[in-house]
């Protein structure tokens, strides 16, 4: 089947070669290429029984690198479980107009960052409230700057709990509804994200360089404050357990997985995509190869740019001292955190013992590396 990899191995270069690129999309561009091929070196195991000989070439270890992701996603996910409270927990999306996305891809690293911002000071102020849950949240956001499509459409996807912990210690549950109205949500959202847009300094470049005047970008938040804006909430979550695999699957997704790649031929990409405005129904798009790689590598983020941020109770400073309190109040065990080595996490996602032969089922003997090509 076709992957992102042989597209990019087909006309990467040549797409170089005719487009200014970033250093994070150059060093992206060249590692998916490279990613599980001779040129990174291999890994190289014996059977000490049977003698067999298995290669396994080094993975890339790019976080936009559809190949890359699976492992780094059960590590997280490893992870994140022992932070789970035993309470319902809801899905939270939150997205800015069409209008907004020029500048918001013309300035990502602050933008990002701000986006960010306006997501946790929303939800944190409006939980406080006493009118809604007089509590402190603990979530969990994920930022994506995709649409179905391959389309610029930047959106943060949260994880919020069902209940938070009171100035008084004590956990109040949210019921099963989500305790704040999602249309105060959007507005309140609204707010504080054009608010803090119109402090921040920034670029305008080609098309949006009208809006360096300040009448012309004071016009344009006008009008973005008179659109109501898409925020939605999906039902709680069944269990812990399934938050911990639905977390996985955003925290670590690509623009686009290899699964969706259909056809590849004769310079042209055909992939398909859920139509969200028509019924949800799946479709299939075919662009050109340049096309294709232009629109994945609108993805790739800033340097060391975080996209899974956690707030209020999940927040690094005294955070096991309160999740030991919620975990007491909320009777959910408390498990001793163990971290499972790679070994362990390969071998769950393989369904087998991969230190093992598959010709004669015993144990390989690591006879080295093979260093790259280039070496």
């Amino acid at each position: 089947m076709p992957e992102v990899q042989s597209i990019f191995q087909a006309y990467g270069d040549a797409y170089r070669q005719t487009r200014g690129l970033s250093y994070e999309q150059m060093k992206a561009l060249s590692a998916i290429r490279k990613c599980r091929t001779a040129e990174l070196g291999a890994h190289v195991d014996e059977c000490e029984s049977c003698g067999d000989v298995e290669i396994s070439y080094n993975s890339c270890r790019n976080r936009h690198c559809p190949k890359c992701q699976t492992l780094a996603k059960e590590r997280w996910i490893d992870n994140q479980k022992y932070d789970l409270l035993n309470v319902p927990y809801f899905h939270v999306v939150f997205t800015v107009p069409d209008t907004l996305r020029p500048i918001i891809f013309q300035n990502q690293s602050a933008l990002y960052s701000l986006l960010f911002r306006a997501v946790a000071e929303t939800l944190q102020e409006l939980a406080s409230d006493k009118k809604f849950l007089g509590a402190t949240l603990g979530f969990t956001s994920v930022l994506h700057t995709w649409g179905q499509n391959l389309s610029f459409h930047p959106h943060i996807h949260c994880i919020v709990p069902a209940g938070g912990l009171t100035r008084l210690g004590s956990w109040v549950s949210s019921g099963k509804k989500f305790f704040i109205p999602v249309k105060v949500l959007s507005r309140k959202f609204r707010g504080k994200f054009l608010h803090l847009l119109s402090l921040q300094k920034l670029g305008f470049f080609g098309e949006q360089r009208y809006l360096e005047d300040p009448k012309h970008f004071l016009d344009l938040l006008g009008s973005c404050y008179r659109k109501e804006w898409i925020v939605y909430c999906k039902p709680p979550f069944k269990s812990p357990a399934s938050v911990v695999e639905y977390l996985g699957r955003y925290t670590h997704r690509v623009a686009i997985s290899n699964s969706r790649i259909l056809e590849f031929a004769d310079g042209r990409v055909s992939f398909k995509w859920r139509d969200y405005r028509d019924n949800n129904q799946w479709k299939t798009l075919t662009i050109s190869a340049f096309e294709f790689i232009r629109r994945f590598l609108m993805h790739v983020l800033p340097s060391r740019f975080m996209k899974i941020r956690h707030y209020g109770l999940l927040a690094n400073r005294d955070k096991t001292k309160r999740l030991t309190i919620c975990k007491r109040l909320t009777h959910t065990p408390i498990i001793a955190r163990v971290k499972a080595s790679p070994i362990d996490l390969l071998n769950k996602l393989l369904g087998r013992d991969c230190t093992l032969c598959k010709r004669c089922g015993n144990s390989r003997h690591p006879m080295g590396l093979s260093p790259p090509l280039s070496a």
